[in-house]
């Protein structure tokens, strides 16, 4: 693993601490990796949406294309 030294404000920490300090996070570097995972599976899920809502467009736009679910 890489290590990396970030600037974060201070009450930012005073929250990560707190939340070490519960039990939450095992360390502020546990802490920081989840939050960073937290963000890129938002960022999917957030894609994976559009896409969706693409597909949706697409559907009302040539209903004849559709498979009806029974028969998948």
């Amino acid at each position: 693993m890489i290590q990396v030294q970030v600037r974060v404000p201070e009450e930012k920490i005073r929250e990560i601490d707190r939340l070490v300090k519960k039990g939450v996070f095992k360390s502020r570097s546990d802490a920081i990796r989840t939050m960073i995972e937290l963000y890129q599976e938002r960022r999917k899920i957030r894609e994976f949406y559009a896409m969706l809502r693409e597909r949706s467009k697409e559907a009302e736009e040539h209903p004849e294309d559709l498979i009806p679910i029974e028969d998948v």
